[in-house]
Protein backbone atom coordinates (compact mmCIF):
# COMPACT_ATOMS: atom_id res chain seq x y z
CA UNK A 1 0.00 0.00 0.00
CA UNK A 2 1.64 3.21 -1.12
CA UNK A 3 0.93 6.45 0.58
CA UNK A 4 1.22 9.71 -0.99
CA UNK A 5 0.58 12.92 0.76
CA UNK A 6 -1.16 15.36 -2.05
CA UNK A 7 -3.68 18.61 -2.60
CA UNK A 8 -7.12 17.08 -3.91
CA UNK A 9 -9.91 20.09 -5.34
CA UNK A 10 -8.38 22.83 -3.59
CA UNK A 11 -7.80 20.54 -0.21
CA UNK A 12 -4.73 21.70 0.68
CA UNK A 13 -3.69 18.57 2.50
CA UNK A 14 -4.73 14.91 1.72
CA UNK A 15 -3.66 11.71 1.68
CA UNK A 16 -3.98 8.97 -1.24
CA UNK A 17 -3.78 4.95 -0.04
CA UNK A 18 -3.09 3.10 -3.82
CA UNK A 19 -2.30 -0.30 -4.53
CA UNK A 20 -2.01 0.12 -8.13
CA UNK A 21 -5.74 -1.13 -8.55
CA UNK A 22 -7.78 0.89 -6.26
CA UNK A 23 -7.04 4.29 -4.51
CA UNK A 24 -8.61 6.16 -1.50
CA UNK A 25 -8.16 9.35 -0.97
CA UNK A 26 -8.22 11.05 2.79
CA UNK A 27 -9.03 14.53 3.39
CA UNK A 28 -6.63 15.77 6.29
CA UNK A 29 -8.02 19.44 6.63
CA UNK A 30 -11.10 18.00 7.74
CA UNK A 31 -12.99 14.61 8.82
CA UNK A 32 -12.75 11.73 9.18
CA UNK A 33 -13.53 11.38 5.80
CA UNK A 34 -12.37 9.53 2.45
CA UNK A 35 -13.27 12.01 0.55
CA UNK A 36 -12.46 9.97 -3.07
CA UNK A 37 -12.67 5.84 -3.54
CA UNK A 38 -12.46 4.52 -7.13
CA UNK A 39 -10.45 2.44 -9.28
CA UNK A 40 -7.05 4.32 -10.28
CA UNK A 41 -7.13 7.02 -12.69
CA UNK A 42 -11.26 5.91 -13.12
CA UNK A 43 -14.51 7.82 -11.94
CA UNK A 44 -14.89 8.53 -7.86
CA UNK A 45 -17.23 6.12 -6.85
CA UNK A 46 -18.08 8.88 -3.81
CA UNK A 47 -20.09 12.33 -4.61
CA UNK A 48 -18.39 15.06 -3.55
CA UNK A 49 -19.46 18.95 -3.29
CA UNK A 50 -18.54 21.37 -5.44
CA UNK A 51 -16.61 23.50 -4.46
CA UNK A 52 -14.78 20.92 -2.16
CA UNK A 53 -13.47 23.66 0.36
CA UNK A 54 -13.86 24.37 4.14
CA UNK A 55 -16.48 26.83 5.11
CA UNK A 56 -14.51 30.31 6.71
CA UNK A 57 -17.32 29.29 9.47
CA UNK A 58 -15.88 26.03 10.81
CA UNK A 59 -18.96 25.96 13.33
CA UNK A 60 -21.23 24.88 9.89
CA UNK A 61 -21.65 21.16 9.19
CA UNK A 62 -20.76 20.51 5.91
CA UNK A 63 -22.08 17.12 3.41
CA UNK A 64 -18.61 17.40 1.55
CA UNK A 65 -19.63 14.19 0.12
CA UNK A 66 -17.24 10.86 0.68
CA UNK A 67 -17.33 8.35 3.74
CA UNK A 68 -17.95 9.74 7.26
CA UNK A 69 -17.93 8.15 10.79
CA UNK A 70 -20.65 9.50 12.91
CA UNK A 71 -22.97 7.70 15.90
CA UNK A 72 -26.74 7.17 16.26
CA UNK A 73 -29.36 7.50 16.98
CA UNK A 74 -29.55 10.76 14.73
CA UNK A 75 -30.29 14.26 16.85
CA UNK A 76 -29.76 17.53 15.36
CA UNK A 77 -26.86 19.61 17.19
CA UNK A 78 -25.25 16.38 18.35
CA UNK A 79 -25.27 13.75 15.41
CA UNK A 80 -23.81 16.62 12.65
CA UNK A 81 -21.35 18.23 14.75
CA UNK A 82 -18.88 20.03 12.16
CA UNK A 83 -16.02 17.95 11.18
CA UNK A 84 -14.18 21.13 9.55
CA UNK A 85 -10.63 20.68 11.63
CA UNK A 86 -7.48 18.80 10.70
CA UNK A 87 -7.48 14.98 11.69
CA UNK A 88 -4.64 13.16 12.73
CA UNK A 89 -2.96 10.59 10.27
CA UNK A 90 -0.96 8.18 11.33
CA UNK A 91 0.78 5.25 8.81
CA UNK A 92 0.92 1.98 11.10
CA UNK A 93 2.37 -0.04 8.16
CA UNK A 94 -0.27 -2.46 7.49
CA UNK A 95 -3.04 0.03 7.80
CA UNK A 96 -3.88 4.04 7.81
CA UNK A 97 -5.18 5.77 11.38
CA UNK A 98 -7.22 8.51 11.37
CA UNK A 99 -8.13 10.06 14.24
CA UNK A 100 -10.56 12.93 14.70
CA UNK A 101 -9.93 16.34 17.35
CA UNK A 102 -12.71 15.12 20.13
CA UNK A 103 -15.65 16.18 20.04
CA UNK A 104 -16.25 18.45 22.98
CA UNK A 105 -20.21 18.73 22.90
CA UNK A 106 -20.20 14.86 23.21
CA UNK A 107 -16.77 13.98 24.65
CA UNK A 108 -16.66 11.14 21.83
CA UNK A 109 -13.63 10.20 19.82
CA UNK A 110 -13.90 8.97 16.31
CA UNK A 111 -11.00 7.44 14.50
CA UNK A 112 -10.80 4.90 11.53
CA UNK A 113 -8.21 2.40 10.42
CA UNK A 114 -7.92 2.01 7.01
CA UNK A 115 -6.13 -1.19 5.01
CA UNK A 116 -6.26 -1.87 0.84
CA UNK A 117 -5.94 -5.18 -0.23
CA UNK A 118 -2.86 -6.20 -1.84
CA UNK A 119 -3.87 -6.83 -5.29
CA UNK A 120 -7.33 -6.71 -5.43
CA UNK A 121 -10.10 -4.20 -5.28
CA UNK A 122 -11.00 -4.12 -2.00
CA UNK A 123 -10.56 -2.26 1.12
CA UNK A 124 -10.96 -2.41 5.14
CA UNK A 125 -12.09 -0.10 7.79
CA UNK A 126 -12.64 -0.22 11.08
CA UNK A 127 -14.67 2.28 12.65
CA UNK A 128 -14.43 3.17 16.20
CA UNK A 129 -15.51 5.54 18.66
CA UNK A 130 -14.27 5.70 22.10
CA UNK A 131 -16.24 7.64 25.06
CA UNK A 132 -13.63 10.31 26.33
CA UNK A 133 -16.24 12.21 28.59
CA UNK A 134 -17.42 11.34 32.52
CA UNK A 135 -20.87 9.64 32.14
CA UNK A 136 -21.98 6.54 30.02
CA UNK A 137 -23.09 7.29 26.44
CA UNK A 138 -25.55 5.18 24.69
CA UNK A 139 -24.82 4.55 20.71
CA UNK A 140 -24.49 3.12 17.43
CA UNK A 141 -21.42 3.27 15.36
CA UNK A 142 -22.49 4.70 11.83
CA UNK A 143 -20.57 4.80 8.61
CA UNK A 144 -22.14 6.32 5.60
CA UNK A 145 -20.67 5.96 2.02
CA UNK A 146 -22.19 9.34 0.34
CA UNK A 147 -22.42 7.78 -3.39
CA UNK A 148 -22.06 9.76 -6.67
CA UNK A 149 -25.21 10.30 -8.56
CA UNK A 150 -27.06 8.20 -11.57
CA UNK A 151 -26.97 4.09 -9.67
CA UNK A 152 -29.17 1.90 -7.59
CA UNK A 153 -28.61 0.60 -3.94
CA UNK A 154 -29.27 -2.90 -3.41
CA UNK A 155 -30.36 -4.47 0.31
CA UNK A 156 -30.50 -8.29 0.14
CA UNK A 157 -33.87 -9.40 1.97
CA UNK A 158 -33.59 -12.41 4.66
CA UNK A 159 -33.59 -15.75 3.21
CA UNK A 160 -37.17 -16.51 1.84
CA UNK A 161 -39.20 -18.75 2.86
CA UNK A 162 -42.98 -20.46 2.41
CA UNK A 163 -45.66 -19.98 5.00
CA UNK A 164 -45.61 -23.51 6.11
CA UNK A 165 -42.09 -22.56 6.78
CA UNK A 166 -41.56 -19.86 8.71
CA UNK A 167 -44.55 -18.40 10.73
CA UNK A 168 -43.26 -15.63 12.52
CA UNK A 169 -41.69 -12.85 10.56
CA UNK A 170 -37.61 -12.19 9.69
CA UNK A 171 -36.84 -8.86 9.71
CA UNK A 172 -37.89 -5.36 9.43
CA UNK A 173 -38.07 -2.26 7.67
CA UNK A 174 -38.07 1.56 9.21
CA UNK A 175 -39.73 4.07 7.85
CA UNK A 176 -39.34 7.97 8.08
CA UNK A 177 -42.09 10.70 8.16
CA UNK A 178 -40.76 11.24 4.58
CA UNK A 179 -40.47 7.54 3.12
CA UNK A 180 -43.25 7.11 0.47
CA UNK A 181 -43.67 3.67 -0.64
CA UNK A 182 -45.52 4.79 -4.06
CA UNK A 183 -42.31 7.20 -5.25
CA UNK A 184 -41.27 5.33 -8.36
CA UNK A 185 -37.52 4.79 -7.16
CA UNK A 186 -38.57 2.25 -4.73
CA UNK A 187 -38.75 -1.34 -6.22
CA UNK A 188 -39.51 -4.31 -4.48
CA UNK A 189 -38.25 -7.82 -5.71
CA UNK A 190 -39.04 -11.20 -3.64
CA UNK A 191 -35.40 -11.13 -2.31
CA UNK A 192 -33.84 -8.15 -2.43
CA UNK A 193 -34.90 -4.12 -1.77
CA UNK A 194 -34.07 -1.27 -4.40
CA UNK A 195 -33.55 2.27 -4.90
CA UNK A 196 -32.64 4.50 -7.25
CA UNK A 197 -30.79 7.79 -7.37
CA UNK A 198 -32.56 10.33 -9.98
CA UNK A 199 -31.52 13.75 -10.58
CA UNK A 200 -35.60 14.59 -11.42
CA UNK A 201 -36.62 13.85 -8.14
CA UNK A 202 -35.52 16.25 -5.08
CA UNK A 203 -37.62 15.00 -2.18
CA UNK A 204 -36.05 12.66 0.13
CA UNK A 205 -36.43 8.81 0.45
CA UNK A 206 -35.04 6.75 3.40
CA UNK A 207 -35.62 3.25 4.75
CA UNK A 208 -33.65 1.28 7.13
CA UNK A 209 -34.15 -2.60 7.36
CA UNK A 210 -32.41 -5.33 9.76
CA UNK A 211 -30.47 -7.32 7.19
CA UNK A 212 -28.91 -10.94 8.22
CA UNK A 213 -26.89 -11.11 5.12
CA UNK A 214 -24.09 -8.74 5.94
CA UNK A 215 -24.13 -6.75 2.74
CA UNK A 216 -25.76 -3.89 0.86
CA UNK A 217 -24.37 -2.46 -2.34
CA UNK A 218 -25.04 -0.03 -4.64
CA UNK A 219 -24.88 -0.64 -8.96
CA UNK A 220 -23.51 2.34 -11.04
CA UNK A 221 -22.49 2.86 -14.78
CA UNK A 222 -21.79 -0.89 -14.60
CA UNK A 223 -19.11 -0.46 -10.92
CA UNK A 224 -20.71 -2.52 -8.07
CA UNK A 225 -19.60 -1.20 -5.48
CA UNK A 226 -20.00 -3.91 -2.33
CA UNK A 227 -20.24 -3.33 1.77
CA UNK A 228 -20.15 -6.38 3.94
CA UNK A 229 -20.18 -6.28 7.55
CA UNK A 230 -20.69 -8.25 10.69
CA UNK A 231 -24.72 -8.80 11.14
CA UNK A 232 -25.12 -10.44 14.75
CA UNK A 233 -28.32 -12.26 15.92
CA UNK A 234 -31.15 -9.75 16.30
CA UNK A 235 -29.75 -7.85 19.27
CA UNK A 236 -30.80 -3.85 20.12
CA UNK A 237 -30.11 -1.93 16.96
CA UNK A 238 -31.06 2.10 16.14
CA UNK A 239 -34.67 2.62 14.33
CA UNK A 240 -37.02 0.19 14.69
CA UNK A 241 -33.79 -2.32 14.22
CA UNK A 242 -32.07 -1.66 11.37
CA UNK A 243 -28.26 -2.07 10.57
CA UNK A 244 -28.33 -1.02 7.17
CA UNK A 245 -30.25 2.21 5.71
CA UNK A 246 -30.54 3.95 2.51
CA UNK A 247 -31.33 7.50 1.79
CA UNK A 248 -31.64 9.47 -1.19
CA UNK A 249 -32.29 13.10 -3.09
CA UNK A 250 -31.50 14.52 -6.28
CA UNK A 251 -27.85 14.23 -6.22
CA UNK A 252 -26.59 11.45 -3.91
CA UNK A 253 -27.46 8.39 -2.96
CA UNK A 254 -26.09 7.28 1.10
CA UNK A 255 -25.29 3.82 1.67
CA UNK A 256 -25.22 3.45 5.79
CA UNK A 257 -24.25 0.47 7.97
CA UNK A 258 -25.17 0.36 11.95
CA UNK A 259 -23.53 -1.02 14.68
CA UNK A 260 -25.65 -2.60 17.65
CA UNK A 261 -26.55 -0.25 20.42
CA UNK A 262 -23.67 -0.29 23.22
CA UNK A 263 -23.10 1.35 25.99
CA UNK A 264 -19.82 3.19 26.66
CA UNK A 265 -18.51 3.61 30.36
CA UNK A 266 -15.92 6.67 29.99
CA UNK A 267 -13.24 5.30 28.20
CA UNK A 268 -14.81 2.46 26.68
CA UNK A 269 -14.97 1.87 22.78
CA UNK A 270 -16.81 0.62 19.63
CA UNK A 271 -15.73 -0.48 16.72
CA UNK A 272 -17.71 -1.45 13.41
CA UNK A 273 -15.69 -3.31 10.61
CA UNK A 274 -16.95 -2.84 6.83
CA UNK A 275 -15.32 -4.53 4.02
CA UNK A 276 -15.72 -2.96 0.44
CA UNK A 277 -14.92 -4.70 -2.82
CA UNK A 278 -15.09 -2.68 -6.33
CA UNK A 279 -15.78 -4.36 -9.59
CA UNK A 280 -15.92 -3.08 -12.74
CA UNK A 281 -17.81 -4.68 -16.28
CA UNK A 282 -20.98 -5.34 -14.23
CA UNK A 283 -23.98 -6.01 -16.88
CA UNK A 284 -27.25 -4.28 -16.22
CA UNK A 285 -28.93 -5.52 -12.81
CA UNK A 286 -32.56 -5.18 -13.47
CA UNK A 287 -33.96 -8.32 -11.09
CA UNK A 288 -33.48 -10.50 -8.49
CA UNK A 289 -31.78 -13.18 -11.08
CA UNK A 290 -29.28 -10.48 -11.69
CA UNK A 291 -28.50 -10.09 -8.28
CA UNK A 292 -27.80 -13.38 -7.79
CA UNK A 293 -25.93 -14.22 -10.66
CA UNK A 294 -23.73 -10.63 -11.06
CA UNK A 295 -23.90 -9.50 -6.98
CA UNK A 296 -23.88 -12.36 -4.46
CA UNK A 297 -20.57 -13.99 -5.79
CA UNK A 298 -18.59 -10.57 -4.34
CA UNK A 299 -20.36 -11.24 -0.94
CA UNK A 300 -18.75 -14.40 0.05
CA UNK A 301 -18.56 -14.93 3.87
CA UNK A 302 -15.41 -13.22 5.23
CA UNK A 303 -13.99 -12.92 8.70
CA UNK A 304 -14.90 -9.22 10.63
CA UNK A 305 -11.95 -8.94 13.50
Amino acid sequence: MNIERLSYRGLPTCYRLSNGVIDAIITGDLGTRIIRFGFVGERNEFFESDPLEVPANKSVWQLYGGHRLWHAPEQAGRTDLPDNQPITVEDHGEFVRVIQPLEDATGIAKSMDITLGADSASLRIVHRLRNQGVWDVRLAVWALSVMNSGGMAIIPLPPRASHDEVLLPTSSLALWAYTDLSDPRWRFGAKYLYLKQDRNFAIPQKIGALVPNGWAAYFNDHHLFVKQFSAPPPIPHVDFGSNVEVFTNDFMLEVETLSPLVTLPPGGSAEHVEHWTLARDIPTISSDEDVDQFVLPLTQPRSQS
